[in-house]
């Protein structure tokens, strides 16, 4: 080995010794205080809101099909009209159905003059057979026939009430005030009972229901805040409806139902808004979400970035003699995606890690 060979090899270990050193001395570097986000925990006030996909419904939505057979001879509505319970949507045509009505008029007639008949002849026959001019035999065949024709009577009067229905359906009126839907059938169009659609749809819809499905836990975490569910009906504030558009409707609901069964495909139970609709904005098939806020008093309220997620378990460090000391904390299970509400494991005055927790490590000095 060349004495150049034997210096340059020297000169590299000197190097890495520097180096190593080096390193060596900036090592506790790491162990100094690092520079984090710090809070004093303190009581608040905090409304948290959830978010549920809804659809929107009518108080009612009737489908309207004809009760009888006939031709549209008259469209007295349009789509999206407003119209009144009793107002009339449809009329179709008459004439066979009057026809019947003044035939069952008619027999009804012919049934009353048989009876009085009927009646006469018995009542000739009994003053007979009292002074033994007939036998029983024909007065009993009398009061037969006196009986038939009564029968015949209230049959006549039946169908006479039944030709009478039919017509009075002829006019197809509205069960409900509403809003008319789609009108599939226009005049000229033949209809029955039978159809695969209805005439139209009547959707009362001066208040709307909307529908919204909870999972099995949200139910059971609303439940234990309020007490029962009764309870939870009577005292939870008023609810937001998020339109389709992501506007927030003007007017606030009240939920007045939650299903007490559970649906096992989806482990979800369905509730029910309801939201006043005098300026028509809301319309039957819509879809949207239902806001529903929850109010914590005198509760603790962090940012979700001084926790660490571990599994099921919910972690911050407090800031103990300028260290990190981390602690298990329970936090409600509503959140707004930015704060949690701690209900266990914090106390007023105490401080903690505000922001960047996932970095920290147990014992870090906290600067």
């Amino acid at each position: 080995m060349t004495k150049t060979s034997m210096k340059l090899m020297q000169l590299m270990t000197v190097i890495g010794c520097v180096m190593y050193l080096t390193s060596c001395k900036q090592t506790p570097q790491g162990q100094m205080a690092q520079n984090y986000k710090t809070m004093t925990v303190g009581i608040t006030d905090k409304e948290l809101s959830t978010s549920y996909s809804a659809t929107i419904r009518g108080r009612q939505d009737i489908d309207i099909y004809p009760q009888v057979s006939g031709t549209i001879v008259k469209l007295c509505v349009t789509e999206g009209q407003k119209v009144n319970k009793g107002q009339n949507l449809f009329i179709i045509d008459q004439v066979p159905y009057r026809a019947a009505l003044n035939t069952a008029t008619a027999n009804v007639e012919v049934a009353k003059a048989a009876l009085n008949t009927a009646k006469l002849n018995y009542d000739s026959n009994k003053e007979l057979y009292a002074q033994k001019v007939v036998s029983e035999f024909t007065l009993s065949t009398a009061e037969n026939n006196y009986l038939t024709a009564k029968a015949q009577l209230a049959q006549a009067e039946a169908q006479e009430v039944n030709a009478r229905n039919n017509l009075s359906y002829t006019e197809v009126k509205s069960p409900s005030n509403g809003v008319v839907g789609a009108l599939p059938y226009r005049e000229g169009a033949l209809v029955s009972a039978s159809l695969p659609q209805p005439l139209t749809t009547v959707s009362d819809n001066s208040d709307m229901y909307v529908y919204f499905s909870m999972t099995e836990n949200q139910l059971l975490a609303m439940t234990r805040q309020y007490g029962s569910m009764d309870e939870a009906l009577k005292n939870m504030p008023e609810v937001e409806l998020r339109l389709n558009d992501n506007s927030i409707y003007s007017e606030k609901g009240k939920i007045e139902s939650i299903s007490g069964v559970i649906d096992r495909q989806t482990g979800t139970v369905t509730a029910r808004a309801v939201f006043p609709n005098a300026s028509r904005l809301l319309h039957s098939g819509a879809s949207g979400s239902v806001i529903i806020p929850t109010v914590y008093k005198n509760c603790i309220v962090i940012p979700q970035e001084a926790t660490v997620q571990m599994q099921d378990k919910t972690l911050i460090y407090k800031v103990v003699d300028g260290k990190a000391v981390s602690a298990l904390v329970t936090v409600a299970p509503i959140n707004d995606g930015r704060e949690y509400v701690v209900t266990e494991g914090l106390k007023p005055g105490e401080e903690i890690v505000a922001a960047g927790a996932g970095l920290v490590r147990e014992g870090t000095q906290i600067k």
